[in-house]
């Protein structure tokens, strides 16, 4: 076969199509989205929440959306960094399963308490790592449903999603889901005793006991910050059951005023100073090549 050689005329520019900016980014799956927003034309303006759910390098954050003409409201938010208002002794742990489980549930109970819901669907309160599903209350408002929006995460088996999508449920929203992603889980079945280990962070505390052993001086290092606060494979299971019951006891989000008055130090910037002229920069560098010839002459 003769060498064919590709050539991008002024035709193929013409039926070139960009493709969106967040694509093109990286950042947003399109063809996801479009699934997790569109809504019955039936249901007319009714929205269709969605619970996202996205992991940094440090922190978690979960949010119930939905999507307008407009752009995304966001209806309630929790983040992993509000897990320290809520009794968790340091900042250790923020991004990890169990944290992931406390910012789902965080999520839960704030919604439900802001649609006024909480009193009526509690959750799963003792977490034993069973599935639950929310049921409906005779006379009472349906519980609030949502869908599960992971964004560009990858969906294996036990990722930390999966642990937000698990507490959210024991919060009491109603979320489509199947056990099969729970860690450790086959198709169909479910380890609750691998799991209930999981949300009091039990994984963390057996890695603590094996780095114990094995190399003492990088167990120390490693979980500086657990040991600063006296958090150890002992009192793991403790320290995470007091950040539950206080989420639970009270989930509100606390908003700090905002103070416009205070004015912020302004640096000795060229923006601070408002610019040079052309004869002033001139005349400066004269200045220093001045005060520079001064200091080598003495």
């Amino acid at each position: 076969m003769a060498f064919v050689k590709l050539v991008k005329n002024n035709a193929h520019f013409k039926r070139y199509q960009t493709k969106f900016r967040r694509r093109r980014e990286g950042k947003t799956d399109y063809r996801a989205r479009k699934r997790l927003t569109t809504q019955d034309k039936n249901k007319y303006n009714t929205p269709k929440y969605r619970m996202i759910v996205r992991v940094s390098n440090r922190y978690v954050t979960c949010q119930i959306a939905h999507s307008t003409i407009a752009g995304d409201m966001i209806l309630s938010q929790a983040h992993s960094k509000e897990l320290l208002k809520y009794g968790l002794p340091g900042k250790f742990g923020l991004k990890n399963w169990t944290a992931c489980y406390a910012t789902g549930l965080l999520l839960a109970r704030r919604t439900l308490k802001k649609l006024g819901l909480d009193a009526i669907y509690e959750g799963q309160v003792e977490a034993d790592g069973e599935d639950y599903e929310v049921e409906d209350v005779d006379d009472k408002p349906r519980p609030f449903s949502v869908c599960l929006d992971v964004g560009l995460a990858t969906t294996s088996t036990g990722a930390r999603v999966f642990g937000a999508l698990k507490g959210a449920l024991d919060g009491g929203l109603r979320i489509p889901h199947s056990v099969r992603r729970w860690p450790a889980s086959e198709k169909d079945q479910l380890d609750s005793e691998l799991l209930r280990k999981y949300i009091f962070a039990g994984h963390v505390g057996e890695y603590m006991e094996v780095m114990e052993e094995d190399d003492e001086e990088g167990y120390k290092e490693m979980f500086a910050k657990y040991l600063e606060q006296d958090v150890t494979a002992d009192n793991m299971e403790e320290t995470w059951q007091a950040v539950y019951d206080q989420i639970r006891a009270n989930p509100a989000q606390v908003l700090t005023k905002k103070t416009t008055d205070k004015k912020r130090p302004v640096k000795n910037t060229k923006r601070a100073r408002g610019g040079l002229s052309a004869p002033q920069r001139r005349d400066r560098v004269a200045q220093k090549i001045t005060a520079h010839a001064l200091k080598q002459m003495e």
